[in-house]
């Protein structure tokens, strides 16, 4: 049986971005997505598709989400968690 599917948020230095640390590794290689339309991962392109986000880097074990300034890590963050349990879950 697979270990259930823990994420950590953290803040950074940039208010506008956190980072999402999972016990799964979710990319091998670091990836940068910002259109949806051209994001090979289907959990980057729902992630794109939330107003206010504009970037998803990936690697190892962690994503970074970066917002526009206007948007809300209160609502932001359950969003992005919520995505992430689906596709890594």
């Amino acid at each position: 049986m697979a270990d259930t599917l823990t994420i950590a948020v953290q803040d950074t230095p940039n208010p506008n971005a956190a980072k999402f640390t999972l016990n799964r590794t979710v990319a091998a290689q670091g990836t940068t997505y910002r259109d949806a339309a051209t994001a090979e991962a289907a959990w980057a392109q729902e992630l794109l598709r939330l107003p206010g986000i504009i970037q998803v880097f990936a690697l190892q074990n962690f994503i970074s989400v970066t917002k526009t300034s206007e948007a809300d890590w209160r609502t932001m963050a359950p969003q992005v968690e919520q995505i992430l349990r689906r596709a890594f879950g």
